[in-house]
């Protein structure tokens, strides 16, 4: 009982001692937190926002295949909408690019031979990591945030014959380049999971962009 009551006894006064040296410590220019407050009258609370939490429980087999699915998509989109963010504001700056250049057939080659180089470099091995399914997903996205089907987009860019092989190709993978983006029926879910995203991560997508972009006008110069 001498024993238990001394180790106790001691396990105190060093809880006891390191509280004081932390109470002690002088304060240093990092020590200072800012937060986001909400007053209340005489009070003001601090407000920190936390990742939201989904607590689930066991569904029946039927719908856990269905949420499987679900899931599955979800992590699809989530992979790929970036991709197609980006896609969009660079082949809004190629149009305008190419517009300045007219009808100079060599300089328009040049140009679009460059940007070809820079985007194989940037972006090459991380669209060679993806999946079918994610494939055929960043093909509907890329006509969501342009406007063009990717069919068009290679034939604008590239020729007819290049828009062709890339078509058959494409088809042999089951994705069709020429399918229109349906947000009201066939791409509904997607349409559902884009919109969370572009409520929730709209300012992480555009850094994103940004520096991408920034990378690109560093390496041109």
């Amino acid at each position: 009982m001498f024993r238990k009551s001394l180790l106790i006894w001691l396990c105190c006064g060093v809880l006891g001692m390191l509280a004081s040296k932390c109470a002690l410590a002088q304060a240093g220019p990092n020590d200072t937190i800012l937060l986001a407050g909400v007053v209340v009258g005489p009070d003001t609370f601090a407000m920190v926002y936390l990742p939201d939490v989904e607590v689930k429980d066991r569904l029946p087999r039927h719908l856990a295949r269905k949420r499987a699915v679900y899931d599955r998509l979800r992590y699809n989109v989530i992979r790929t909408y970036p991709y197609a963010v980006i896609a969009a504001d660079v082949l809004k700056d190629v149009d305008g690019n190419l517009a300045k250049l007219g009808d100079d057939k060599s300089a328009r080659k040049e140009y679009l031979k460059k940007i070809e180089k820079e985007l194989n470099k940037r972006f090459k091995g991380e669209l060679e990591n993806l999946t079918i399914s994610q494939g055929q997903i960043l093909v509907k996205l890329i006509n969501r945030q342009t406007g063009k089907n990717c069919y068009g987009i290679i034939r604008e860019l590239k020729g007819g014959f290049s828009a062709v092989i890339w078509q058959s190709v494409a088809l042999l993978f089951s994705n069709n380049l020429k399918r229109e983006y349906d947000p009201y029926d066939r791409d509904k879910e997607i349409e559902g999971i884009v919109a969370e995203l572009e409520a929730n991560y709209y300012y992480q997508y555009r850094y994103q962009r940004q520096q991408v972009l920034l990378q690109t006008a560093n390496k041109s110069h």
